[in-house]
């Protein structure tokens, strides 16, 4: 199973979770089955407010979980539509969130919880 987490820098499982996937510099992908880590940037970070391309940010790495502090409407939709999991990032690292996420102790992401108001034009996450 692969895991990708919104990161601010590069520090490993001691990385930082982002409060924002479609701004996060880069992102951290666990795979579980080959214990990897791997860091990739963001490569849609340049996209227009409310047009995030979650598979274009991820250079078409193929995940199964997202846990990002927050995430417009439409990438969430996108990533639903592929058969991604989100769910919401409660503490710092990616560490602690993963264990958390083992713990079922992160709530996943509806519809409901997105910013919606990416798709506005206006501004709903604090980044």
């Amino acid at each position: 199973m692969k895991f990708c987490l919104p990161v601010e820098s590069d520090n490993g499982f001691d990385s930082l979770v982002h409060n924002h996937f479609g701004t996060a510099p880069s992102f951290v992908i666990v795979d579980t089955e080959t214990k990897s880590l791997a860091v990739i940037a963001n490569a849609d970070l340049d996209h227009t407010h409310g047009g995030c391309n979650p598979v274009r940010a991820l250079n078409n790495t193929v995940v199964d979980i997202v846990i990002t502090g927050g995430i417009g409407s439409g990438a969430l939709k996108r990533l639903l539509e592929v058969g991604v999991r989100v769910f919401k990032a409660e503490a710092k690292t990616v560490l602690e969130n993963l264990n958390m996420l083992a713990d079922k102790r992160l709530p996943e992401f509806v519809m409901q919880d997105a910013c919606a108001a990416h798709d506005e034009g206006g501004i709903c996450c604090p980044h």
